[in-house]
């Protein structure tokens, strides 16, 4: 996929670069599709969870979302955890974001409950809150950091963005 892109690697591809017979691949993986489901499920989940030592060093929900925020603005181009793809339009969050994934989503919400559940013994929260809801809210709300410009904050700039994020996030979860 790092070489060919999204829509033009194979299963075939596959199996000469990890020395496979294509039979094998497919042992594994039925068709390109479950493929292509795996390898980017694998960086959704690898990027999340490489951000987890930023989010836990922080001690408010709020700090803890910009934090997050801030880790997404600044490994967008990180080889490694997002797995570049040649194509400008070949991006992990943009295929993310157009592909059906089972459980991606899911994933990144359930990261965030762990995190809402303390924020709410902490009384940061309202009580009874809806977490899997907020928890969704939040990954929506970070995922507008990858695909929407700012007109009102340097995206780029780790202290405008702490501020910008943790000014809004816990108001609308507030009591």
């Amino acid at each position: 996929m790092r070489r060919f892109g999204m829509r033009r690697f194979s299963v075939g591809d596959v199996a000469q670069q990890a020395r496979l017979s294509r039979g094998s691949v497919y042992r594994y993986f039925p068709d390109r599709e479950r493929l292509t489901s795996a390898v980017l499920a694998r960086a959704a989940r690898r990027f999340v969870g490489q951000s987890a030592a930023a989010v836990d060093r922080r001690r408010t929900l709020a700090a803890q979302v910009a934090e997050a925020a801030v880790f997404i603005r600044q490994h967008l181009h990180d080889e490694v955890l997002t797995l570049q793809l040649p194509a400008h339009s070949d991006t992990l969050f943009a295929t993310l974001l157009t592909a059906n994934l089972d459980g991606v989503v899911t994933s990144w919400t359930d990261f965030w409950l762990p995190y809402l559940a303390a924020a709410e013994a902490r009384g940061e929260i309202r009580r009874g809150l809806k977490r899997r809801e907020a928890a969704e809210w939040i990954v929506r709300f970070m995922l507008s950091f990858v695909v929407m410009p700012s007109a009102v904050v340097d995206l780029d700039a780790p202290g405008a963005l702490r501020g910008f994020v943790a000014r809004y996030i816990v108001r609308g979860l507030a009591a």
